[in-house]
This record gives structure tokens, sequence and C-alpha cells, in this order.
């Protein structure tokens, strides 16, 4: 009797459609890890540091968020995003409270330009803190399961010793991998325990005795902006070239972005929406996203920085000057797709949309 082979797994490097939830499982009281996975065998490529846009139905809306990947390209059987419940979140709360293994998820990417692979360099510092951690753990992961020589030095920031993400993982990297040097600080004990490592908030001083090499490594950043400003000014004071700053965020500005204000520059273009049949008019230096909103016409959106992706359209004739942050791939803007959030016209433009 003959068996049938499985078949190989298909490289995948573009997911937009639904994974599958194969595991939920917390690392901190209101952190947790979803494991996805293709609904056939599937082994994905994608650089540390990458995102997925998520997509979920909250109260008859469709809701959409960026979560940056944890897992390593190393470990390309499924893809982890790490999600901190935030309070009033409305896809972090869904995810926490909707998500089992067995579900699908609608996600697109990974996608994404923070990453540690596109600026090599021999001496790196990674600043994080709270869930700002999960890019940059995908880093760390990947030298870890290569074994390659490295010289990174990992300060990670959390309120208490019961917040910090992925502890004891930390800890064994810290232990077995020479070339990582990683330094945890705590703002405060926790009601159950202590701790008796680095204290406080990043400052100068701190930075200082852990890395006082700053200014010769690359500075990979990610936390909450408060956490993103104090650091930009300890770095500034330790004579790192901003240019040498790598820095992500998922903190997005209010519901409109205002136009761009271009002197002298008086021009208004046509936008067809052609499967709806409207026409908005853009002014010179307003995004398309913006005039249709304007217009009174709302078409899915998300981040409004660039970053996301939701917001991506075929054009169909005319151009745009496009400013993205990491949320369409050059394959796509080769196919003609932009950015609607991110792409002022500078001809009479026809959408798929």
């Amino acid at each position: 009797m003959t068996h049938a082979l499985a078949s190989p797994p298909v490289g995948v490097d573009d997911v937009d459609g639904a994974l599958v939830c194969t595991a939920v499982n917390f690392v901190t009281h209101d952190v947790a890890d979803f494991v996805l996975e293709a609904e056939e065998p599937a082994r994905f490529s994608f650089e540390p540091g990458q995102h997925l846009t998520v997509t979920v139905p909250v109260a008859g809306q469709r809701l959409s968020r960026c979560y940056s990947l944890s897992s390593p390209p190393t470990r390309p059987d499924n893809l982890t995003i790490t999600v901190k419940r935030v309070p009033g979140g409305p896809v972090s709360n869904w995810l926490h409270d909707h998500l089992r293994p067995g579900d699908l998820l609608e996600v697109s990417g990974p996608v994404g330009v923070f990453t540690p692979v596109a600026h090599p360099c021999a001496k790196q510092l990674y600043l994080t803190a709270g869930s700002g951690i999960t890019p940059l753990m995908s880093a760390a992961r990947m030298l870890v399961d290569e074994g390659r020589p490295a010289d990174v030095v990992f300060v990670h920031h959390a309120r208490t010793p019961e917040d910090i993400v992925f502890r004891d993982e930390l800890d064994r990297m810290n232990e077995r991998h020479p070339g990582i040097r990683v330094i945890v600080v705590c703002e405060d004990d926790a009601p159950a325990r202590s701790w008796a490592g680095h204290r406080g908030r990043i400052n100068p001083v701190l930075l200082a005795r852990v890395a006082p090499d700053a200014a010769d490594r690359e500075v990979f950043l990610c936390g909450p902006p408060p956490y993103m400003e104090a650091a930009r000014a300890c770095l500034a004071l330790a004579g790192v070239d901003p240019v040498r700053i790598h820095e992500e965020s998922y903190v997005f500005g209010g519901a409109s972005t205002p136009a761009t204000v271009l002197a002298g520059v008086e021009a208004t273009y046509s936008v067809e929406l052609r499967r709806s049949g409207r026409v908005v008019h853009c002014p010179a230096g307003t995004t398309v996203l913006e005039a249709a909103s304007r217009a009174g016409l709302p078409l899915p959106s998300s981040c409004r920085e660039g970053v996301c992706g939701t917001c991506k359209t075929t054009l169909i004739a005319g151009a745009v000057d496009m400013n993205h942050a990491g949320g369409i791939r050059q394959r796509e803007i080769d196919r003609g797709q932009v950015l609607l959030c991110c792409s002022t016209p500078t001809e009479d433009l026809v959408l798929d949309a």
C-alpha cells in the first residue's frame, strides 16, 4: 500500500487574508502571544522588526491595527504577534477577549522598514519599553537562533517586575548568548515582588552606565511616546548621530491629517473613484484620503501615516507623490498600488475604489 507524500510547505512572504490562530500564550498578566499559521503548510519569509496589520470586527465596524512580529524569521512555520491589552483599545481588547485557537484572523503583511537587517553594523543598541519590546525581540531571537557573533546591548524598561514582557527568556538570553547583554529596568516594585535591578525611567546617567559607547552603536528604539521622547533626549546628550537612530511607533495621530500647505501652489486635482462612481477634488499638497474625508466619503484607513497598508488602492491613471513609512512593498508599487493616506496628486487621478 502506498501513501501520498505530504506537500512541502509553500514559501510565503505576503499575506493578505486569513491565518489560523493556533495558540494563545500569556507572557504577563495583560500581554499575550497570538500564534498564527496558514491553513495549508507554509513557511513565512520576513525581516525582524516588521509588522502585520490586523483587522477585526468591533461593534459592526472593521478596525485595523499594526502589531509587530515577535517571532523571528528563523522560525518560519508561524507568525506570532504579542499584544498588550490596552484600556479602551478596541482591537487589543477584541483579540484578548475573542481570538482563540482554531479561529481565523484577517491580516496583511508582513511589512515595515524598522529592521536591523536594513542597517548592518558591528554594534547595536536596542531601547524598548513595555510592549515595544516585540520587534526587537524578533531580532534578538534571530541572533540567538543563528548563533552568530554579535554585540548588542538590549535595554528594556517596564513599570514593575510583573510587567516585564518575556522576562524568563530575557534572563536566559543574557546568560547563554555572550554577544547580547540584556539590562532590564523597572520603575517600581510590584505589590508581591520587589526589584533588585536597575530602577527608574530612562535618563542620561542610566544610559551612560549601561551603554557608555552608545555613540558608536546603531540604535533601535520602540516604546510609548513619552519613553521615546525621553530616549531621544538621552541619545542626543550621548552624542548619537540622529541618522543612526531608528524608531518604530504605532501610536498614530488623530482622525484627520492636516493638509500640507505649499506656498504659491493653488492647483486642484480631480480624483475619480471608479467603483463608487464618485469624483472628489484634491488641492495640491493634500492627501487623497484627506480630500475624500472632507468630501464626506469614508475610505478604509487606520494609521494615516503610511505604516499599516489599510488604505492600499490601485492607481488606474494619473500620478502621485507618495511618502510612505513601510506600509507598502516595492512590488506593489510596481503594480500601480498606492497608499491614499500619504499620497498627494501631481495629476488628475483615477482610482480603483
